[in-house]
């Protein structure tokens, strides 16, 4: 996880979510059918791509049923002079991993190159679907120390 070598599909070895990748479908189909869609641009061979499968497996634990999650191996994006906006390449900026968020009107609403927070994503889709926001996050203290006493008890 912490290297750039190839080892395999980064979001079944990494995420523990195998289910990822092959997409169940397209962009052009998410944004017929009004539905937000998550693109996530990688490389299997990237060690920021393989730290960020998690954060992208965690999202769709939460959201997988009413968004489509879209991985896009960047080496799989067709080569050609241009591209339409139903087609990924029109989205893609030459980062991995890159983060491209559509709401139901197909807007994009989050266009986030490198590494995204689970937070940051999460605070844009509770936008999309109306959700309240993330209650704060409480202040972390750090605990006390346990006194040792030192007297010896007679």
């Amino acid at each position: 996880m912490n290297d750039d070598k190839f080892e395999g599909n980064i979001f079944a070895l990494y995420a523990g979510n195998g289910s990822l990748v092959p997409a169940r479908g397209t962009l052009a189909e998410s944004l017929q059918n009004h539905k937000p869609a998550l693109l996530v641009f990688y490389i299997d061979d990237s060690k920021d791509c393989k730290q960020f499968a998690t954060v992208v497996s965690s999202l769709q634990a939460i959201y997988g049923r009413v968004a489509d999650f879209i991985p896009v191996a960047v080496d799989a994006i067709p080569r050609q002079p241009s591209y339409q906006p139903t087609e990924v390449g029109y989205y893609y900026q030459g980062v991995v991993p890159q983060t491209v968020l559509f709401d139901q009107t197909g807007k994009v609403v989050l266009n986030a190159p490198g590494q995204l927070s689970f937070e940051k994503a999460d605070d844009v889709l509770r936008q999309v679907f109306n959700r309240e926001p993330r209650p704060p996050a409480p202040d972390l203290k750090q605990r006390s120390i346990n006194e040792f006493n030192s007297e010896l008890a007679h």
